[in-house]
């Protein structure tokens, strides 16, 4: 698996990852937003690089132009989500999420980003028009994903799902232990008390990418699926592989992708 390239959009990574990555985690391109202004026609489409294209953008590094050329790439709907959250830094994490998927997109597309053929797929609970959004054009599948300061796009050829969370507490973790499997609580059971919200949420944003890649969602229990807590995931399904993605300290971030 390796990053894409979308031309300007892109930066060298600005939080310092190591100068050689560990092998199991990819790293991913990170965006630049500030990149976005003037390019509403894109040149024309180009193909996915397989098998998968990861990028990263921090919302706090975004400047306000960049957060102004940011909000003009949402659609209606969009822009009234994103009017609605009570605090700035969770309206400004919105915006940088959904912009940077148009671009990214739209790029891929070669259609400017207000007129991609997006739509919502049926819901895996009831059936409803509320699903995850997709494309109706076939061949590109796009997952998002956003917490605290990080966003996180994969494109891919077949269907993906990516998760980034902000390291859980010692009581979330805690809290939430009845999401695990029965192997993956036996295995945090046995680490010392301060490791293990760090093995916690590498198992969550596991499980949240496989169930994003699915199109489930947590209209599936996660805990059926076993994906590991240690330091290398496991492939939940023969069909599907899971990576873990490098993210600044703090986050952990996973990628799940549909292999032949």
């Amino acid at each position: 698996m390796s990053e894409g390239h979308p031309g300007s959009l892109l930066t060298l990574p600005a939080h310092g990852p190591p100068a050689v990555p560990p092998p199991e985690r990819l790293c991913p391109a990170v965006l630049d937003l500030s990149a976005l202004h003037g390019r509403t026609y894109p040149p024309g489409p180009r193909a996915l690089r397989r098998p998968l294209e990861l990028y990263l953008a921090q919302v706090g590094a975004q400047d306000e132009r960049a957060l102004r050329r940011a909000q003009e790439l949402l659609d209606a709907e969009e822009r009234a989500r994103a009017r609605a959250f009570r605090h700035d830094r969770d309206r400004d994490a919105y915006v940088v999420a959904h912009a940077a998927l148009r671009s990214l997109l739209s790029i891929v597309l070669g259609i400017r980003a207000g007129a991609l053929p997006l739509m919502r797929e049926p819901c895996a609970g009831c059936g409803g028009p509320h699903g995850r959004p997709a494309l109706r054009t076939a061949g590109v599948h796009f997952s998002l994903s956003h917490s605290g300061g990080l966003v996180l796009v994969a494109l891919a050829p077949a269907p993906v799902g990516v998760d980034v969370e902000v390291l859980a507490t010692a009581q979330a973790a805690l809290d939430a232990r009845s999401a695990l499997h029965a192997a993956e609580a036996q295995e945090l059971a046995l680490l010392p008390a301060h490791e293990r919200p760090a093995a916690f949420t590498r198992a969550w944003v596991r499980k949240e990418a496989y169930l994003k890649g699915l199109g489930t969602g947590l209209v599936r229990n996660p805990a059926l699926d076993y994906v590991g807590t240690g330091t290398l995931p496991v492939a939940p399904s023969p069909e599907w592989t899971v990576r873990d993605v490098l993210v600044p300290a703090g986050y952990a971030a996973a990628v799940a992708l549909r292999t032949p």
